[in-house]
């Protein structure tokens, strides 16, 4: 039987998890044992601010449009009680968007809001 020389396929997942932590402190940029670790640690934080990210912008949406409704005398939960009543759909992404850029559009909505109130 011939000889089969290994540690091509190890050799192969090592440099793909060093790929992976290239930019980390010492011991996680050069150990195996370690990197498998950081790697590991950073997909699970990773999934984590996935999730956070989508809480974060309602929140933020949230806090622009009740920010751009407030000089209008209305707070953000009348606006959006308002809106349910007068059957205008429109999610806070978009609101929070045209509450930016585009004030003559939203007070059209805020004073259609305000009418159903």
């Amino acid at each position: 039987m011939t000889r089969v020389k290994r540690g091509t396929i190890a050799k192969r997942r090592h440099n793909k998890l060093k790929k992976m932590v290239k930019g980390y402190s010492k011991i996680a940029s050069s150990r195996v044992k370690w990197a498998k670790n950081f790697v590991a640690k950073a997909g699970q934080n990773a999934y984590v601010g996935r999730k956070l990210k989508k809480r974060q912008f309602r929140s933020l949406w949230i806090t622009r449009i009740n920010a751009a409704v407030r000089p209008d005398g209305l707070s953000y939960s009348k606006l959006i009680n308002g809106m349910l009543k007068a059957k205008i759909a429109i999610d806070r992404k978009i609101l929070a968007e045209l509450a930016v850029n585009n004030p003559v559009a939203f007070k059209a909505i805020v004073e259609k809001a305000k009418q159903a109130l």
